[in-house]
């Protein structure tokens, strides 16, 4: 048995696994069913980029397209909507999910083509600007994680970005990595948070971009990472919180073995790499946490206000983790 078993209720090796599961990821919205096609059915590219072509006009993209601001935001604002501050929302747990740089980052994650949103990037540069300092939108911020994910959207959209990809390495920590609260000096230690939300920006930036400046930086995170097989404390070993087995779609900014595991499938078909056998502990973390029909299930959403949902509710089988688990448990048991 594994010892990551889940309360006696997970998979188990040697269990056998409902095929099942295939037809019903099948049958989801265009953001998942074009993922399901190119990476877990091997379907010809025809055939799963004219189902991403799709996002534009069905489901989970379309309406989150049609709620778009004229001046090229979304809640018209950069990170927060616009009112969140002073307001009663405020003081309520979380954070609400329904500004610029969420949508962005969802729409870019679901595959939709950019040039549906040109002129965007333009409107962006003009009318958005962030909550801190009042600076320009494709500037970033002073938070890595928020620069992460406005690096990785600017590369899609076309930005001039170019400072903002510097960033990065200028700012990498000592230990390899990133964390957050650095800029405000409340630690010289990495966060496995904002590093894995970095090497993800990183990640996106330079596939779109071909610019492999930034590429020393981002194989320094995911060292980071690896040296602490996605799971442990550099100190003491121990697992470094609850948070890496809780497994949540949308993750927003937030670690979990899971997404760690996902980023480095898609970091190994970049740069054209085998899987690291330093990943094992998180893959069989991964791997127990599947349930015998095939499906995992989904944890805690984040805490905040959303435009909708585009996932199931906390513990029922989740499509997006389904796919997410299922492609990583393909590509390490193929490539191993």
């Amino acid at each position: 048995m594994s010892m990551f078993g889940v309360g006696g209720r997970g998979y188990r090796v040697g269990m056998p696994i409902d095929s099942g599961w295939r037809d019903w990821l099948r049958d989801a919205d265009p953001a998942v069913r074009w993922q399901v096609e190119r990476d877990l059915d091997g379907a010809a590219p025809q055939v799963w980029q004219a189902t991403r072509a799709l996002v534009a006009t069905e489901g989970f993209g379309a309406a989150l397209l049609a709620r778009q601001d004229p001046d090229g935001q979304w809640a018209g604002g950069a990170y927060f909507p616009a009112g969140y501050f002073g307001s009663a929302e405020a003081e309520e747990p979380g954070q609400p999910w329904v500004a610029t740089t969420w949508a962005l980052k969802d729409l870019r994650e679901w595959g939709l083509d950019a040039a549906v949103l040109a002129g965007t990037a333009d409107k962006l540069a003009v009318n958005s600007r962030w909550e801190y300092e009042d600076r320009p939108y494709w500037s970033g911020e002073v938070d890595v994680c928020i620069n992460s994910f406005t690096l990785a959207s600017g590369a899609w959209l076309g930005a001039d970005i170019s400072g903002l990809a510097a960033w990065f390495p200028a700012h990498r920590l000592a230990d390899g990595g990133w964390n957050c609260e650095a800029e405000e000096g409340r630690s010289t230690r990495s966060s496995f948070h904002s590093t894995l939300n970095a090497v993800r920006g990183l990640l996106a930036y330079e596939a779109i971009t071909g610019d492999g400046s930034v590429r020393a930086a981002r194989q320094s995170g995911e060292e980071y990472l690896l040296a602490r097989r996605l799971l442990y404390r550099a100190s003491t070993g121990e697992m470094v919180g609850d948070f890496v087995t809780e497994f949540v779609y949308p993750n927003r900014w937030r670690y979990n073995a899971l997404a760690a595991l996902d980023h480095f499938r898609e970091a190994s078909l970049v740069d054209g790499t085998p899987p690291d056998p330093r990943l094992a502990d998180a893959v069989a973390l991964v791997r127990a946490a599947r349930r015998a029909d095939g499906t995992w299930w989904q944890g805690a959403p984040l805490a905040g206000r959303t435009w909708f949902d585009v996932d199931a509710v906390e513990g029922q089988p989740s499509r997006w983790l389904t796919l997410m688990g299922a492609r990583v448990l393909d590509w390490w048991d193929r490539t191993r």
